[in-house]
């Protein structure tokens, strides 16, 4: 059931996944941080604008994202003709990040309106405030949800195989589609395979959480 050639297929489905999960897990944490930050400018143009991204990936589906610059966006302009794989990468990417600003915007409204006060009477530009105060004590506040929020986007990752990239789940599919393995030997396989990456990533946000913790002084 398991042959050699079946085992090595998953694998591959899988260092695919881990790829795109990587990837656009890079992606959405850079979108999220920016997005997050634009929401508290004092700019209410900058905060339109945020609010546009924010509000278009989290009310819009991301299957039919994921189709539209998959296939409609080559016919508009056969320039912006992309892989599966840089497709997923942005898209889901982008996705994670309209949630993820939600997450950075509140972490840095929690912090004490003391430590704003502290640095405005020391002196401290907005900017060195932001980078070396007030966001790393965000950061503490961030991890929970955005453990949550990576491991939606892993399981996220499966809707790729819809635009033809051999996925972990496109790589089962395509496994008891020929037969190789039987509808329930697939689906447990990619279960448990998806089960032990979401573990994992929890795993790597706790030990996270855990150093930042001790950098900040607040464990031995």
């Amino acid at each position: 059931m398991f042959t050699e050639s079946v085992i090595e297929r998953l694998a591959d489905g899988v260092w695919i996944t881990i790829q795109l999960a990587v990837m656009a897990g890079a992606v959405g944490t850079a979108a999220a941080i920016v997005s997050g930050l634009a929401g508290l400018s004092s700019s209410r143009a900058v905060r339109w604008a945020n609010q546009v991204y924010v509000d278009f990936f989290r009310g819009s589906s991301a299957i039919i994202q994921l189709y539209w610059a998959y296939y409609a966006l080559p016919i508009i302009d056969r320039d912006l003709t992309f892989s599966p794989l840089q497709v997923g990468v942005v898209v889901l990417g982008l996705n994670m990040g309209g949630y993820g600003s939600e997450i950075v915007r509140g972490a840095v409204q929690s912090v004490s309106r003391g430590q704003y006060e502290a640095s405005t009477a020391l002196s401290i530009g907005g900017y060195q405030r932001m980078r070396y105060i007030i966001f790393p004590q965000a950061v503490l506040s961030m991890l929970p949800p955005y453990g949550n929020l990576l491991i939606e986007m892993l399981k996220g990752t499966a809707l790729v195989s819809l635009i033809t990239l051999a996925d972990l789940t496109r790589v089962g599919l395509d496994l008891r589609q020929a037969g190789d393995l039987s509808s329930a030997s697939a689906f447990t396989a990619l279960l448990v395979i998806y089960f032990f990456l979401a573990i994992s990533i929890t795993f790597i946000v706790r030990r996270a959480e855990r150093f930042a913790r001790r950098s900040m002084g607040l464990e031995a």
